[in-house]
């Protein structure tokens, strides 16, 4: 449950710093590349593509829903620290933007590297989209049974 709790927050900050962004004009190609860079920044080099095809995602699916909770988290706060800090320092611009959203992204990733963690070296998790079944399914069967009692 945490992991996919903490997969939806991501969703949900990305989205807000998209919001954000296209206010400063980037648009959604830009947005793409700053989110791609910024993965780069957390995991040591590695884009997204390279992870996806590290951690055998296929093509069609987001990274992230491939990733263990801590990686979630990273990016998830790498996100969010990006949001706060273009609106704090009014940034605009792909340029601006992207620079900030990768200084946050290593940021995170030299604390990881501090505490022994190196989010390029964490083993995939389940499938966000199986585990999110399997939870509906173990709670509509945990309300059947307590239905019958």
């Amino acid at each position: 449950m945490a992991r996919v709790s903490a997969r939806e927050k991501l969703t949900k900050s990305e989205k807000k710093l998209s919001g954000i962004i296209y206010e400063r004009g980037v648009d959604e190609q830009s947005f793409a590349l700053i989110r791609s860079k910024g993965d780069a920044a957390l995991f040591g080099g590695f884009s997204t593509a390279d992870m996806k095809k590290k951690l055998s995602v296929p093509a069609n699916r987001a990274l992230a829903d491939f990733l263990p909770t801590l990686t979630i988290k990273a990016k998830d706060f790498a996100t969010e620290l990006t949001s706060h800090n273009v609106m704090e320092k009014d940034l605009k611009g792909g340029q601006q933007i992207s620079k900030e959203h990768v200084d946050n992204n290593k940021a995170v990733r030299d604390m990881l590297n501090e505490r022994g963690v190196q989010p390029e070296t964490l083993p995939p998790a389940e499938d966000i989209a199986k585990l999110k079944r399997k939870l509906d399914g173990d709670a509509k069967k945990i309300l059947k049974d307590t239905r019958k009692k």
